[in-house]
């Protein structure tokens, strides 16, 4: 949706100021501002008084010197909203699935209370208000509510679009709990102990997501990251891996230029800057990668002449028989079955990731190491239950020994013989000339 104004109509590079002037029986003065490409003119009238209008004058006058003065205010919030989601966030700043949640707040919250709401009138109280009233349905809904409103109102304010910004410093109601800034908390009621992954990981052996969940417990990828992985991604001669992508929804397509079936399977960046990663690969999941390259492999070479189903050489570890990329939910019934036969908590798979780090707490690893393997942007990561490392260590260490020793990889220069028996051979040359 398009909005009525844009950007560089604001972007004035001087101006002129004319003296007070009678305008219809009453006072007023006019204001030209150079752009660019070109002048734009404004009048300031309706004073009573020739000191009202010179009071108003000096006033705009301070405004144009500081770069505070607002062009044109008279719009309503829900124009601004609008603009500033679809026309600025969408096209630079939000990957699909952010501008989703962003556009559900914009179009369902905050437009329909402040939509009709001039921008120049927009207070303190109305923001107070929005806050009390999403806050007594739901305190998530309430947050992106202020995040949402604030990151608007500041680039509201840098674009001149406002002279001030009414939300700075508006708080959600007590009820809400204020988050701790960049902590990452984690239940361990919604995580594995070590015997449960053990379990796991016997169990998914011949099922199809086998290799996800150990990307996912053993390695603390998210599932996205997992879809995205490709043989490329492997360093088969230091045993290590290359997180750079994830497949997803990418933001500004048009759903008739991507493939049936592929518009949720797109490569795009990971989420953050931190996620751009580079891994140890422990001994179990780099057999498994070996043993899954070899399938893939099979499948290539039996439909390398089906000219009906082609097999996609599109080089996903995860993938069909056809090569096709795996989307997003497709572990899901693999993955509630499993927990359900073998009376494994009834977690979810993102939850692995939690318990990967969970584990490596308890283990006492340094919490910078950990967030830098999990690919956050900030090494605060708060656990729920572990207060005492000290405790921890004792109470858990001869359970972990174990897994530590089974998920850090041995220290190999050369492959070994049973794992890359069934590759194909040119794909070992290219291996070893990495």
């Amino acid at each position: 949706m398009k909005t009525q104004f844009s950007i560089e109509q604001r972007q004035y590079i001087d101006f002129k100021v004319y003296s007070v002037t009678s305008i219809k029986k009453k006072y007023g003065f006019r204001i030209v501002l150079i752009y660019e490409n070109g002048e734009k003119k404004i009048q300031k009238s309706g004073f009573k008084t020739k000191k009202e209008a010179n009071a108003a004058r000096n006033i705009i006058i301070t405004e144009l010197h500081n770069g505070t003065f607002i062009v044109n205010n008279s719009y309503k919030v829900k124009d601004f909203f609008t603009f500033w989601l679809e026309e600025y966030m969408k096209p630079n700043k939000l990957t699909a699935d952010s501008y989703d949640t962003y556009k559900n707040i914009v179009y369902n919250h905050i437009i329909p209370c402040l939509g009709n709401i001039d921008m120049e009138t927009l207070n303190r109280g109305h923001i107070q208000k929005l806050y009390n009233e999403k806050a007594l349905v739901s305190h998530n809904i309430a947050r992106l509510c202020k995040a949402v409103i604030n990151s608007a109102l500041k680039y509201a304010l840098d674009k001149k679009f406002i002279g001030i910004n009414v939300a700075q410093d508006v708080n959600l109601p007590k009820s809400i709990k204020k988050k701790k800034y960049r902590t990452i908390e984690i239940d361990t009621k919604k995580t594995l102990n070590i015997e449960q992954v053990k379990i796991l990981i016997e169990k998914s052996k011949d099922t199809p997501i086998y290799l996800q969940i150990l990307f996912a417990v053993l390695m603390g990828l998210r599932k996205q990251e997992i879809n995205g992985l490709k043989y490329s991604d492997v360093d088969y001669i230091h045993r290590t891996l290359k997180v750079q992508r994830q497949l997803g929804k990418k933001a500004n397509t048009d759903n008739s230029e991507i493939k049936v079936g592929e518009y949720t399977k797109q490569e795009i960046e990971v989420k953050t800057f931190s996620s751009n990663r580079e891994l140890q690969i422990p001994d179990l999941v780099f057999e498994a990668i070996l043993e899954e390259r070899k399938k893939y492999e099979k499948n290539r070479n039996r439909r390398i002449n089906d000219k009906t189903t082609p097999f996609k050489d599109y080089d996903f570890i995860c993938c069909s028989t056809y090569g096709n990329p795996r989307s997003k939910g497709f572990h899901f019934k693999y993955w509630k079955k499993l927990l359900k036969d073998n009376n494994l908590p009834n977690i979810r798979f993102h939850d692995l990731r939690a318990t990967y780090c969970t584990l490596l707490i308890k283990n006492n690893f340094n919490l910078k190491a950990i967030s830098k393997v999990m690919g956050h942007s900030s090494e605060i990561i708060s656990v729920d239950v572990y207060g005492d490392n000290e405790e921890i260590i004792a109470d858990c260490l001869d359970e972990l020994e174990p897994f530590i020793k089974l998920v850090q990889p041995n220290d190999k220069d050369e492959f070994g013989d049973e794992l890359l028996d069934g590759i194909d051979e040119s794909f070992i040359e290219q291996l070893k000339a990495i």
